[in-house]
């Protein structure tokens, strides 16, 4: 009774505020025991709405702008913006060296390596071709060796003597060094470069922790590798130097010839796609010689996919705390609708303001939730996954990694699995809008180039008056994992083909395609393409 009471008078006292009396009687009554251990703690509740009220909003603010038309219009704008930077911005749309996709009768052994920001791998790949159906190509051998913390302090010329260690013992072992000839190698380097030539490229900072710039900005990479693999002893030559999304296109292309896009979701978010050399500014080009522009049609081109979206991005009000409290706002806008690194913070932002006005989870913030990124996305994954009606695992989940004063409750989990939903949804949708928009584009200015040189007749795949039938290759742990996020993402696509103005794209299609280790056979992939056009020097 005397918690009845307290409801009753918190509901009068609501009342007089001008709410109805109903409303502020239910907005108490949720739960008693929140009042009773906020009065404990010496606080005053002050609760402005109920949880379905907020979760209603959350859901206007969050699915609404992705609904059928509005999507249309996000990706016809982001359309605009993919164009407008082809010709003008010097950071994103950027061509690299590798304008040639894989024919599938490369064949042989590749060194191929990966340097990522936790891994270096080195692997011996075998690829056989498209014929060996099922069995186009295979890693033969691969030796991970971590970079641990202590790896990542080496100093200039010592990460790379480290590196060329690890490439020593893989190359002995399997006694890939019975000549006296260079052993050409592929790279996926997943760390700005400014590329010179095919296996060439200045090195920039790597950040995350990495020191091995030091002293050594903007040397050449294939040079720095090839010395120090020769104070061991190895005549080695970097023959390709490829980054993650483009490996990812490279390694699907080579079984599946309609492969023109490379999509990364993981933590991060890119897209790599080969579009015609015609469709981007000379400027963006560099020094390159005049021969690569004679045999080069199409260029593999990273699009720094996160830059874009500035001022056309439906945000909500949490959307734009997040940019608020971020080092560079603004500059990787479409990255913080999109990728796991954000997505868990977003969904705290909400959870925060649900606590507050709410009074989710007893109106109290779990202590571990006050710093901003303590919301892993992996989190919300394994919530998402769990569909029974107890919620238990998705429980355990949550509270084993949040735990509070005020326990949560099933009802508490469900909100916050709902507003990871909504979160989860929207960034599949976006997603899909971008994946559209590069398609439309590139068929577009494949069709322009046609018009421009109407002598040369184009390739089968490339003739804009067959409707495209495209392969996107995709890695990541969001897109490969997270509950339901690839079949929502492959239905917006599908929705947004049906709809297309254009009849010839409208009987189209995308396929997402996973593209598995992509990053060590992509460089297999690259340098196998290099070998046979040889353009090795």
């Amino acid at each position: 009774m005397t918690s009845f009471r307290k409801s009753l008078l918190a509901a009068l006292k609501s009342f007089l505020r001008g709410k109805s009396f109903l409303q502020a009687l239910f907005t108490f009554w949720i739960s008693p025991r929140k009042l009773k251990d906020q009065h404990a703690n010496g606080k005053t509740t002050n609760l402005s709405r109920t949880i379905a009220d907020f979760l209603k909003e959350a859901e206007e603010l969050l699915l609404g702008p992705i609904d059928a038309d509005r999507l249309r219009t996000f990706s016809s704008d982001l359309k605009a913006q993919f164009r407008e930077r082809l010709q003008t911005h010097p950071e994103c749309m950027l061509p690299s060296f590798n304008h040639l996709l894989p024919t599938g009768r490369e064949i042989g052994q590749f060194l191929a390596l990966d340097v990522g920001g936790s891994t270096l791998r080195v692997a011996l790949v075998e690829l056989r071709g498209r014929e060996a159906h099922g069995r186009e190509c295979e890693i033969v051998r691969m030796i991970s060796f971590k970079i641990t913390p202590e790896i990542k302090k080496l100093e200039g010329m010592a990460f790379f003597d480290w590196m060329a260690m690890r490439i020593h013992e893989v190359i002995h072992k399997d006694g890939v060094v019975d000549t006296q000839d260079p052993i050409p190698m592929g790279l996926a380097w997943s760390f700005p470069v400014e590329q010179v030539s095919l296996g060439g490229g200045l090195l920039m900072g790597m950040g995350k922790g990495f020191l091995a710039t030091n002293g050594l900005l903007g040397q050449d990479l294939g040079e720095i590798i090839k010395f120090a693999c020769q104070k061991r002893g190895l005549n080695v030559q970097l023959a390709s130097i490829i980054n993650d999304s483009s490996a990812t296109l490279l390694s699907q292309a080579y079984t599946h010839a309609g492969t023109r896009f490379g999509l990364i979701l993981g933590t991060g978010t890119n897209i790599a796609v080969h579009l015609p050399v015609s469709a981007i500014g000379r400027f963006k080009y560099g020094t390159r010689p005049e021969s690569w522009f004679d045999s080069a049609s199409h260029v593999i081109v990273n699009t720094e996919l996160g830059m874009f979206g500035h001022g056309i991005l439906p945000a909500t009000r949490w959307d734009e705390l997040l940019n608020a409290s971020h080092p560079r706002p603004e500059f990787q806008p479409l990255e913080h609708f999109l990728s796991g690194y954000y997505l868990g913070e977003i969904c705290r932002l909400a959870i925060v303001e649900a606590v507050e006005t709410a009074g989710l989870l007893g109106g109290e913030l779990p202590p571990s939730l006050i710093d901003p990124y303590s919301l892993d996305t992996e989190i919300l994954s394994r919530m998402e996954a769990d569909t029974s009606s107890t919620l238990e695992k998705a429980l355990v989940a949550f509270t084993s990694a949040h735990p509070s004063p005020i326990p949560a409750t099933p009802a508490d989990i469900s909100v916050i699995r709902t507003l990871a939903s909504f979160i989860s949804r929207r960034s599949a949708a976006l997603l899909g809008a971008a994946v559209f928009s590069l398609w439309e584009l590139r068929y577009e200015t494949t069709a322009e180039q046609v018009c421009e040189d109407a002598e040369e007749k184009p390739a089968v795949e490339e003739d804009p008056t067959t409707p495209p039938h495209t392969t996107v290759a995709f890695n990541g742990s969001v897109i490969e994992h997270y509950p339901g996020y690839l079949a929502k993402c492959q239905n917006h696509i599908t929705t947004l083909i049906s709809g297309a103005e254009n009849p010839i794209l409208a009987a189209g299609s995308i396929d997402l395609v996973p593209a598995v280790e992509s990053s060590i056979i992509g460089a297999a992939v690259a340098l196998g393409c290099v070998l046979a056009e040889g353009q090795v020097a």
